[in-house]
């Protein structure tokens, strides 16, 4: 029998938001046609993790679509299951990033923040850096992080780093899944910045999905690598 796939998602109350994660997934099923793919969530919104895996015969590989390490992307998983690494940082988030700044009218090479939900734990805020320079690195401009909560440099600290180098005004790119109560926070910060492009978040992009079918292989060819030795 194939190995199901759990999408742990965080949740959200967003209706927006939700309607981009079930299109996301359905991406996922389309990429992995033979799996069983399921939807989980960390709180806000139903079935829990547990609620999934109690349905779940054998084991499962749990993916978490979260952007970076910290504690809800390390869930307990039970009956064998096994958990991925969560979906970012990748590269190919990074081409969504790029693809979403052009979209939004930002020009290759102008200076960017990618803004992410932010968290007081260390991992977390290293993957965010990383995020900003896989960023960098496609998008041939300058990159920095910016958070909305916990630690870390908010926007306008970002913004008055950029001015202080004399470059022009910076593009945000919003270093989320879904449309919801922090992306509405990262554009209300934006423009109280007077900072006019502002991408969209990562949502239902293919290349999100192809991220997440990748996490699913290699956990699975881990296992199976595991098994032989």
């Amino acid at each position: 029998m194939t190995t199901p796939l759990v999408a742990l998602a965080h949740g959200t109350r967003h209706p927006a938001g939700a309607r981009t994660l079930e299109a996301l997934v359905a991406r996922v099923r389309y990429r992995l046609p033979d799996v069983p793919v399921r939807t989980a969530y960390v709180e806000v919104q139903r079935p829990s993790l547990g609620e999934v895996l109690a349905g779940v015969q054998g084991s499962a590989v749990v993916v978490p679509l979260l952007l970076a390490h910290g504690p809800t992307a390390r869930p307990d998983a039970t009956n064998g299951c096994l958990v991925a690494e969560p979906l970012g940082p990748d590269r190919l988030l990074a081409e969504v990033l790029g693809v979403r700044l052009v979209a939004a009218g930002a020009r290759p090479g102008q200076p960017v923040v990618l803004v992410a939900a932010g968290s007081p734990d260390p991992c977390a805020q290293g993957d965010t850096a990383r995020a900003a320079r896989l960023l960098e690195e496609i998008w041939r401009g300058p990159v920095r992080a910016a958070h909305l909560t916990g630690r870390g440099e908010r926007m306008s600290e970002v913004v008055d780093a950029f001015g202080r180098l004399g470059v022009a005004p910076p593009a945000v790119a919003p270093y989320l899944i879904g449309p919801g109560e922090l992306h509405g926070r990262a554009r209300e910060d934006a423009r109280s910045l007077g900072l006019t492009t502002v991408a969209d978040v990562l949502g239902d992009h293919p290349m999100v999905a192809e991220a997440i079918a990748r996490r699913y292989r290699a956990t699975v060819a881990h296992r199976f690598a595991l098994s032989l030795a």
